[in-house]
């Protein structure tokens, strides 16, 4: 029980310590997290720094990287890590009475996927098939909130979908939970 209660004083030292943004700072922001594609799953992480324009709105560039497998017809196939690239923007309902502030976001980027890597049976043998897939344009829409200096959000990366030949097709679009920190920003206004 002990623990218990020093590890709330901890959290909530911390939480007075770490306000979130103030007009014209910048600030930059570390999420890792779980990615969902398409009947698979797997990590991501991400770096975005950030300009904060006022106090509840800030523009970003957000790097991601997402290692995931996922369905790929009736097989499952390995993702190897794909990396976007994105400009964001994030509006916050702040009244400035505490440091949660939840959040709405979205930004339009590039996504450059990795190669596909599947494993198929022809005629009782087992084999490994490469697929190259080109990177596409796409955009993420986001909600989650602060609290402190720490951020959970929800996002959908929507990606399009890549054609394999034959008819075939894979989904690139995916949802993603992350939790992360940011450093800089200034305090919350009252």
């Amino acid at each position: 029980m002990k623990k218990l209660f020093y590890a709330f004083l901890v959290m909530a030292s911390l939480v007075q310590w770490a306000h979130a943004q103030e007009q014209n700072k910048f600030r930059v922001g570390l999420d890792f997290g779980y990615v969902m594609p398409d009947g698979g799953g797997g990590i991501l992480l991400a770096i975005e720094p950030k300009y904060n324009i006022a106090d509840n709105m800030n523009i970003g560039l957000r790097f991601e990287s997402a290692a995931m497998a996922k369905n790929v017809g009736a097989t499952e196939a390995d993702l190897t890590a794909s990396v976007s690239y994105s400009g964001t923007f994030d509006y916050y309902f702040h009244n400035g009475s505490s440091s949660f502030a939840p959040f709405i976001g979205g930004g339009v980027g590039y996504s450059s996927l990795g190669n596909l890597s599947s494993s198929v049976e022809v005629e009782g043998v087992q084999a490994s098939v490469d697929l190259e897939v080109d990177g596409k344009f796409g955009g993420l829409v986001r909600a989650g909130f602060e609290a402190g200096k720490f951020r959970l959000a929800a996002t959908y990366n929507l990606i399009g979908k890549s054609d394999l030949g034959d008819g075939a097709e894979v989904k690139n679009s995916y949802f993603g939970i992350s939790l992360g920190f940011y450093l800089g920003g200034g305090k919350w206004k009252k």
